[in-house]
């Protein structure tokens, strides 16, 4: 898992997918982790149009750039549907916020050759 999370750091691009209504929440406080690291973030929330003066994408699938990592921090039926826009956008790398995998959708990416990261807090890594 150790390669798993070092391979997720050394990524350019990521989508974020999650709540950004206040900075209290993982998916926000993510986000300005990975912009502290200097990395491109591309936020997911579909009832969002701007956080951190970023533009907020209603799907992985409107992103009109290449994406190496997702870090997903959502519902697990959420996703599941997130992760087909990952197929589709040819993403590397999958990290599912504890609570926002399944096994389906960890089967998804093993069966696609995209590497997953579950079980363990992005934010406790990324330290």
């Amino acid at each position: 898992m150790e390669n798993l999370i070092k391979s997720f750091f050394e990524q350019k691009t990521f989508v974020i997918a999650g709540s950004f209504r206040d900075e209290t929440k993982y998916a926000y406080k993510i986000l300005k982790i990975l912009i502290k690291k200097g990395r491109q973030v591309y936020p997911v929330n579909p009832g969002i149009s701007e956080v951190e003066g970023l533009r907020c994408y209603k799907n992985i699938s409107d992103i009109p750039f290449e994406i190496d990592g997702v870090s997903l921090v959502t519902p697990p039926a959420i996703s599941e549907q997130l992760l087909k826009q990952c197929l589709e956008k040819h993403v590397k790398i999958v990290w599912f916020q504890p609570g926002a995998e399944s096994e389906a959708a960890i089967k998804s990416c093993r069966d696609n050759s995209i590497k997953a990261i579950h079980g363990l807090c992005l934010m406790l890594e990324s330290l």
